[in-house]
C-alpha cells in the first residue's frame, strides 16, 4: 500500500512526533500502532481484510497537553486523507446546523486534492511538455497544413531551439497571450449542501465554463504563463472521474478523522439531559459513521468501515462513560495524556523543531536584533508558567505563549532602538515582569 509515508514502522511514527510534541508517550504508541495495522491490513487477504477493523482512538487530558498538536503533525507526514473536526461544531438532523455526514464530504474534497497533488507529481514531465508546447506554439505559430517536408525539418529545428532557450529561461521576460482559467465556484466549503445538489451545481458550472470558453485572454510574460498553463495542463491530461475513483479508494483505505471536543457532546449524567437534546441526537448520528456506513459525497459513494476515527476531549465536566454506551464501544483504544509539569514545559521550550524560543528569535532578527535567553531565565519562565497553571485553569503549553509574549513585550515594541544589537532575556527580567502578576490570583486569573 503506498499510501502510508515509506509504510513508517510505529518506532518510526513515534521518533517524528517527537521532534515536536514533548512526551506524551502512551498516545504516540497507541497511534502509532493504530497507523501500522492500517498498512498490515492492505497485505491480507481481501476476505480477511473485511473483518479487520480499525481500532478507533479515545484521547482524554487536559487542553494544552498535545491531543490536537499530534493530529496536526500526523496530518503533515502521513499521505492520507485526513481531517481535523470538532464536534460541538455538529448538530443532530433536523436543528439547523452541520450535519455529522459533512466530515466524512469534508474529507472526500481533501482527498481528491491530495489525488490531484500525487498525478501531479507523477505526471510532472507530461505537464511540463505541455507548458513549453504551448509557450512555443504561442511564439512559433505551427505551419499550415500541406507544408513542405523541408519547412517541416526546419520547423522542428526552430523548435527545438526555442524550447533550450526556454528552458535556460530566456525567454521568461517576453510576453504572450493566455487564456484564463474560467473561474470555478468553491462549493467544498458548503458542507451541508446534500451531496446530489452539489453535483447539480458543478454541472451548472461545467455548462457555465463551456460557454465561457475561449473567452477572457489576458497578456502576460512567460514566467506568469506557466502557472495559468499548468491548470490548463491538469484539467487537460486528466480524467476527473478517474481522480474521483482514486480519491474514494484513497479514504476508505487510509482515511483518518480527528474528532476534537468530543466532551462536548457527552450529556453528564447528574445533569438534566432535555436542556439539550441535540447533544445526545449528535452521538446517535455519529455512531453509524464510526460503524461503518456509506456517505455520498462529491467524489461517489464512500464506505466508512475502515476510516479511523481518532477522538480527544478534556473531559472536564463530563466522563467517557456519559457517552451513550454504544459510541464508547466504537472506541476501545483510550489513552490518558499527562499534565504537563515544570520540567516538561521547560522541554516544550527548547525541544521540538519550532520551539517557541526559536520563533521569538527569528522574529526579533528580522529587526536586526540578536535575542538570547539565559538557561536559568528558560527554567524560570517554565517554573512561572507551571505555577499560573497551578493558580488558575490548566491551559497547558498554551500558558507559554501568554508568558512568552508578557516578556518580550517591551522589546518587542521597541525593537527599531535596537536594531544591531544583542538582547538578553535574564532573570531579573523575567521576575520583573512576572513575579507580582503570579502572586495575585485575581491578576493570574485574568492577565495570565
Amino acid at each position: 500500500m503506498s499510501n502510508i509515508n515509506n509504510n513508517l514502522t510505529p518506532k518510526e511514527i513515534v521518533s517524528f512526533l517527537d521532534r515536536y510534541v514533548i512526551g506524551q508517550r502512551d498516545a504516540k504508541k497507541t497511534i502509532a500502532v493504530a497507523l501500522r495495522n492500517r498498512y498490515r491490513r492492505m497485505q491480507l487477504s481481501p476476505e480477511l481484510q473485511q473483518d479487520v477493523m480499525p481500532k478507533n482512538i479515545l484521547m482524554i487530558g487536559n487542553t494544552g497537553v498535545g491531543k490536537t498538536e499530534i493530529a496536526r503533525r500526523l496530518s503533515k507526514m502521513m499521505r492520507l486523507p485526513f481531517i481535523k473536526v470538532e464536534a460541538s461544531k455538529y448538530t443532530e438532523v433536523g436543528f439547523v446546523g452541520r450535519d455529522v455526514e459533512s466530515m466524512i464530504r469534508d474529507l472526500a474534497i481533501n482527498a481528491l486534492n491530495l489525488v490531484r497533488e500525487e498525478q501531479s507529481e507523477l505526471n510532472r514531465d507530461k505537464i511540463e511538455e505541455y507548458i513549453e508546447r504551448k509557450i512555443i506554439e504561442k511564439l512559433l505559430p505551427p505551419l499550415p497544413q500541406g507544408a513542405s517536408e523541408q519547412k517541416l525539418k526546419d520547423y522542428e529545428i526552430s523548435f527545438n531551439k526555442m524550447r533550450d532557450r526556454l528552458r535556460d529561461g530566456k525567454l521568461d521576460h517576453l510576453k504572450i497571450e493566455v487564456e484564463l482559467p474560467s473561474p470555478s465556484l468553491d462549493i467544498s466549503s458548503s458542507g451541508n449542501i446534500p451531496p446530489e445538489m452539489a453535483n447539480v451545481q458543478e454541472s451548472i458550472i461545467k455548462v457555465i465554463s463551456g460557454i465561457n470558453k475561449g473567452g477572457k485572454k489576458k497578456e502576460v510574460s512567460v514566467k506568469e504563463a506557466r502557472e495559468i498553463l499548468a491548470q490548463e495542463a491538469s484539467s487537460e491530461l486528466f480524467d476527473e472521474d478517474k481522480l474521483k475513483e482514486l480519491a474514494v479508494k484513497k479514504i476508505e483505505e487510509g482515511g483518518i478523522v480527528f474528532i476534537d471536543e468530543i466532551d462536548k457532546i457527552a450529556v453528564p449524567a447528574n445533569s438534566n439531559s432535555r436542556q439539550d437534546p441535540s447533544k445526545e441526537g449528535v452521538q446517535r448520528d455519529l455512531l453509524p459513521i464510526v460503524e461503518g456506513s456509506t456517505v455520498n459525497t462529491r467524489v461517489g459513494a464512500v464506505k466508512t468501515d475502515h476510516i479511523l476515527f481518532i477522538s480527544a476531549g478534556a473531559f472536564h465536566l463530563s466522563r467517557p462513560s456519559d457517552l451513550i454506551p454504544e459510541l464508547q464501544g466504537r472506541f476501545p483504544l483510550r489513552v490518558e495524556l499527562n499534565s504537563l509539569d515544570s520540567e516538561a514545559l521547560y522541554r516544550i521550550l527548547t525541544e521540538p523543531k519550532n520551539s517557541l524560543i526559536k520563533q521569538y528569535e527569528a522574529l526579533l532578527a528580522v529587526e536586526g536584533v540578536e535575542l538570547k535567553f539565559g538557561e536559568d531565565a528558560l527554567r524560570k519562565i517554565a517554573d512561572y508558567s507551571a505555577l499560573a497553571n497551578e493558580k488558575t485553569e490548566d491551559i497547558g503549553a498554551r500558558r507559554l505563549h501568554t508568558v512568552m509574549e508578557k516578556i518580550v513585550e517591551d522589546i518587542s515594541f521597541s525593537a527599531d532602538e535596537y536594531a544591531g544589537e544583542e538582547y538578553i532575556i535574564d532573570v531579573e527580567l523575567i521576575d520583573s515582569k512576572l513575579e507580582k502578576l503570579i502572586e495575585s490570583e485575581d491578576t493570574t486569573r485574568y492577565i495570565l
